[in-house]
């Protein structure tokens, strides 16, 4: 086959370093179209994107021309300087240091970006600890307890 074609959706979580509440509703929708900007410049389709004071969630069409790890290591490395930019509430703004990345089928998607948008209510009832742990046991990942939140 002469060409190379993929779709692959991913859904990105991480918390701000020790899940610090410092994502205010004023900076979220200039973070988001940031956000949005990245993964536009690294060849990625944003399709939902979402804060919450402690913790971002992501769904986007991943490129077939990068690794994830660098989308993640640009998306971070880059909101990390743009918001210690924005004033001194960020000086000392740093993401997490890990991140969860999970397949989402096609027939999921818009369930999922459903899911993104409804964080403020859903967090009303269940932590980011909590729901993270939910995640990485729905997709079957074993894990450390002691070596997942920083």
């Amino acid at each position: 086959m002469p060409q190379s074609l993929a779709k692959i959706y991913i859904h990105l979580i991480f918390s701000t370093k020790n899940r610090e509440r410092v994502l205010s509703d004023e900076i979220r929708p200039d973070l988001h179209a940031y956000l949005g900007g990245i993964l536009n410049g690294l060849g990625c389709s944003p399709i939902e994107i979402n804060t919450e004071p402690d913790h971002a969630h992501l769904l986007f069409a991943m490129t077939r021309t990068e690794t994830l790890s660098n989308v993640v290591g640009q998306i971070k490395k880059s909101t990390n300087d743009w918001l210690r930019a924005r004033g001194p509430q960020f000086t000392n703004f740093f993401w997490q240091g890990g991140y969860g990345a999970f397949s989402v089928s096609q027939s999921s998607v818009e369930e999922v970006r459903e899911y993104i948008r409804t964080q403020r209510e859903h967090h009303q009832r269940t932590s980011f600890q909590d729901e993270f742990r939910a995640f990485l046991k729905r997709y079957e990942i074993e894990f450390d307890e002691r070596h997942v939140w920083d």
